[in-house]
């Protein structure tokens, strides 16, 4: 009987600690995200926190930097997103040959996925600098014009977009490496045999075999790109003129004062990736080729 039992309730013991985890750090945060939403609430005084209902979220779209954040934060996260996974696919193209030096390019280029971006940030905020930096300095070199980068409004958000497709980079590339060599050869044979260029056997063969591997890494990239907040926050703080300003860093200035509505801002920032995700599965999963 008591073995009959345990049988019954082993699989709700074995689960039970992680669900106790998520529903402690995800689930209980999430709702206790919404509940405040509701709140006009201001950390430094907590006397003057009152329910106001919907106002809050009434506020977010009523004001032009909310919109602002949301064009910036989509611009980085297409830019982002699409330059990684297009720069990783070539180079795990070149990378998936068995060659000595290719396995040194590849700790090579996995290293800055492994370093604080706090570090990479500073690093390249000095490559950025338009008086000492680097990139100006090899610009001089060649003759060209020379640019502010990080302090002009108009080359801000691209200079933080090239910093994280080559920060992120390798990591994505160790993905697509692996799941091209997971391809048996006697596919790539036939291809050859039928006279396949290189790049037809790119689109043909190994982006259909390792689209599971590509739609894992849009999925991951997107919602990733979305949250992006250190680089921008040691990089810019937003600025210039609100040219690098991002949800997440939008949020983060309404930390202290206003706490019901940053909660709500990041409740509509939920909500976007939640049906970007559903997009996701719904439409571009039909795309993805199982074996």
């Amino acid at each position: 009987m008591q073995r009959k039992i345990w049988e019954t309730i082993r699989p709700y013991v074995i689960i039970a600690p992680s669900t106790i985890v998520i529903a402690c750090f995800v689930i209980y945060p999430t709702l206790y995200l919404v509940y405040l939403s509701f709140f006009k609430y201001n950390l430094l005084n907590r006397a003057q926190s009152k329910f106001i209902g919907i106002d809050n979220y009434v506020k977010i779209f009523h004001r032009e930097e909310f919109y602002k954040s949301l064009a910036n934060t989509a611009i980085y996260t297409v830019s982002h997103v699409v330059l990684t996974m297009l720069i990783a696919l070539l180079v795990a193209v070149w990378l998936s040959k068995n060659k000595r030096i290719n396995h040194l390019v590849q700790v090579g280029i996995f290293t800055p996925h492994i370093v604080s971006i706090v570090s990479i940030a500073l690093v390249w905020l000095w490559l950025y600098d338009p008086l000492h930096g680097i990139f100006n300095y090899v610009l001089e070199a060649f003759g060209l014009p020379t640019s502010q980068w990080l302090q002009s409004s108009k080359t801000a958000l691209a200079s933080i977009i090239f910093m994280s497709v080559w920060q992120s980079l390798g990591y994505y590339t160790l993905i697509i490496v692996a799941a091209i060599k997971g391809i048996s050869p006697d596919i790539f044979d036939a291809a050859a045999l039928d006279g396949a260029g290189r790049f037809r056997m790119i689109y043909k063969i190994i982006i259909p075999q390792i689209s599971p591997q590509l739609f894992f890494i849009l999925v991951i990239m997107t919602i990733g790109s979305f949250k992006v907040f250190e680089s921008v926050n040691i990089m810019t703080a937003g600025g210039p003129n609100y040219a690098t300003n991002t949800i997440v860093y939008y949020i983060y200035q309404f930390r202290t004062t206003n706490i019901g509505y940053a909660a709500a801002t990041g409740v509509v920032l939920m909500a976007i990736v939640g049906l970007l995700t559903v997009f996701y599965f719904s439409v571009l999963s039909r795309k993805v080729h199982y074996q």
